[in-house]
C-alpha cells in the first residue's frame, strides 16, 4: 500500500475541508479563469478549489490520491450540477493517464505538496501544461506561526522519525527548493513567482471542536496522537494544540472559530 494513500485515506479530511470554503473561492477568483479553460486540481481533496474553477465555466478535472476524497467530490460536484467538473484518482507524482500539454492552469492548493519524490511532481506538473500555460500552488511554509505550519511542527515531535530518504513536504514553502524543482523540470528562473497569502479557517463552532476534527479526521494529527497514546504523551499533545488553537482564533464569538493561515503562492508560467 502507498504510504501516502494510506495517510489520506484515513480519517475524513472533508470535515477540516469545510472550514476552508471560503478561502477555496476566493483564491479561485485571483486566477483568471474564464469560460472554457481546461483546469487540472492536484490533490484536490474533496473540490475545494476545483468546484468553484468550474463554477467559473472552466473544464475541471480533480485528482487526488485518497479515494474516499475523489468520492465525496464527485458527490459534491454532482449536487451542483456540475458536469465539467469530475474528479479521479491519481498519483501527483506520475499522471501517466494524462497527455502531455493537456490543461491551460494546474492548480494545487497544499495539495501536490504533501506528495513524495517532489523533482516527480514538478516535472508532472510542467510536462500537462500546455506551453504559455501556468501552474499555482499553495503551500504551507516551514516554521510559520500560523495555524498549519504549527500544527505540523508540533505533531512531528510526537511521531517516529520518517523513513530514511523522508523529503519534507514543508519544503515546498521553501522558494530555493520550488526554484531548484522547477528549474530542474526546464521552467526559467524568471518564470517563477512567489507572494505570501492567507487562507483563514471558518467554523461555527468553539477552538477546541476545531482541534477535535484535526484529532480523529486529519491524517497526520491521527498519526501523531496514536503515536502519543503508545508514549502516554496524548493529553500533553493535545494540551499544546490546544493552546494554539485558543492562542490562534481571532473570532470574538463563543462558539466560533476563525484562524488564518500564511501561505507561500507560488506562480509558473510555462
Amino acid at each position: 500500500m502507498n504510504p501516502n494513500k494510506t495517510l489520506w485515506e484515513k480519517g475524513d479530511f472533508t470535515r477540516i475541508a469545510e472550514t476552508m470554503r471560503e478561502s477555496g473561492t476566493l483564491l479561485v477568483s485571483k486566477l483568471g479563469i474564464t469560460k472554457d479553460m481546461d483546469v487540472l486540481d492536484l490533490g484536490c481533496g474533496d473540490g475545494t478549489t476545483a468546484i468553484p474553477e468550474a463554477k467559473l465555466g472552466a473544464n475541471v478535472l480533480g485528482v487526488d490520491i485518497a479515494r474516499n476524497l475523489v468520492e465525496a467530490g464527485n458527490i459534491r460536484s454532482k449536487k451542483e450540477g456540475l458536469a465539467n467538473c469530475i474528479f479521479k484518482e491519481g498519483d501527483a507524482t506520475d499522471l501517466n493517464e494524462l497527455k502531455d500539454e493537456s490543461f491551460d492552469l494546474v492548480v494545487s492548493i497544499f495539495g501536490a505538496m504533501f506528495a513524495p519524490k517532489p523533482f516527480d511532481v514538478a516535472k508532472e506538473m510542467v510536462r500537462v501544461t500546455r506551453k504559455g500555460g501556468r501552474i499555482v500552488m499553495g503551500n504551507w511554509i516551514p516554521g510559520d506561526p500560523t495555524l498549519v505550519a504549527q500544527i505540523l511542527k508540533i505533531s512531528s515531535a510526537y511521531t517516529p522519525p520518517p523513513p530514511e530518504g523522508f523529503i519534507s513536504p514543508m519544503l515546498w514553502g521553501v522558494e530555493e527548493h520550488v526554484t531548484e524543482r522547477f528549474v530542474n523540470a526546464g521552467i526559467p528562473k524568471e518564470n517563477i513567482l512567489f507572494e505570501r497569502d492567507t487562507f483563514t479557517f471558518n467554523a461555527s463552532y468553539a477552538p477546541q471542536e476545531f482541534l477535535h476534527n484535526f484529532k480523529n479526521y486529519y491524517g497526520p494529527t491521527m498519526n501523531a496522537f496514536e503515536a502519543a497514546e503508545k508514549n502516554g504523551n496524548a493529553l500533553q499533545l493535545e494540551q499544546e494544540l490546544q493552546t494554539l488553537f485558543n492562542s490562534r482564533n481571532q473570532s470574538t464569538a463563543a462558539n466560533s472559530t476563525v484562524i488564518p493561515a500564511t501561505f507561500l503562492r507560488v506562480t509558473v508560467t510555462c
